[in-house]
């Protein structure tokens, strides 16, 4: 068994890891436990009641967070001749055909995300293997694949965050920095929960979001109130 550092146990100190409060006083104490030397990324956590691993209970989506999300994106686009240059001019990091496609496949991947013109997905869906486990592989649903990589690439590059449930039916992501204020942190957590509720698939029954946690990278998490957002 792991034993906790003093830091953690610290941050412990004060924490009712049992009670699901209100979402205000959520941010307030994770933004007081988040006292590490980097500004600490806040993530929230779903988990929905469903199983993802039926295709009537799937669940993926992106958001744009009013507040961004304190990280700059890195953004790979798979594309060619005109549309590519589109891509490089709204300020994607790489851009490329076949050549960024093996570059990929070899295992260097030095973006945050990537959007593929559809006409490169039969080459880029050979990446899956690679992309898939990273929640990173293009998809329409997420904006993703299109044509239309200019507005693609600047919702990337404001904090667009893409969601999707995995096993278990958890969704996670980070929503802001520790830095953010309360106010933003709140806002950008709504923003967030508001987007997963809009995609509830028609398979799910029941409870849909059934439990909301909110931590940052080295503190302790604490339980949100499902009913108060």
């Amino acid at each position: 068994m792991s034993k906790k550092g003093k830091r953690y146990t610290s941050n412990e100190d004060g924490v009712d890891f049992e009670k699901n409060h209100e979402l205000k006083e959520a941010v307030a104490i994770i933004k007081s436990k988040a006292n590490a030397k980097f500004d600490e990324t806040i993530e929230v956590s779903l988990n929905l009641g469903l199983d993802p691993s039926q295709s009537d209970q799937t669940v993926r989506g992106v958001v744009s967070l009013p507040h961004g999300i304190g990280k700059d994106i890195k953004v790979a686009v798979f594309a060619r001749g005109d549309i590519a240059k589109q891509a490089e001019d709204a300020g994607a990091d790489l851009v490329g055909a076949e050549e960024l496609v093996d570059e990929v496949a070899s295992g260097k991947i030095d973006f945050d995300r990537c959007i593929s013109t559809p006409d490169m997905m039969p080459l880029v869906g050979k990446l899956g293997k690679v992309l898939g486990p990273r929640g990173m592989m293009p998809n329409p649903r997420t904006g993703t694949v299109t044509n239309d990589v200019s507005e693609a690439v600047k919702s990337s590059k404001s904090g667009a965050v893409e969601f999707r449930a995995e096993k278990g039916g958890v969704v996670h992501a980070g929503i802001g920095k520790a830095s953010f204020s309360e106010d933003s942190i709140s806002e950008n957590i709504k923003e967030f929960i508001n987007a997963v509720r809009k995609e509830k698939p028609s398979g799910a029954k029941g409870t849909y979001i059934k439990k909301i946690s909110l931590s940052s990278t080295m503190g302790p998490g604490v339980r949100i109130d499902t009913g108060g957002i």
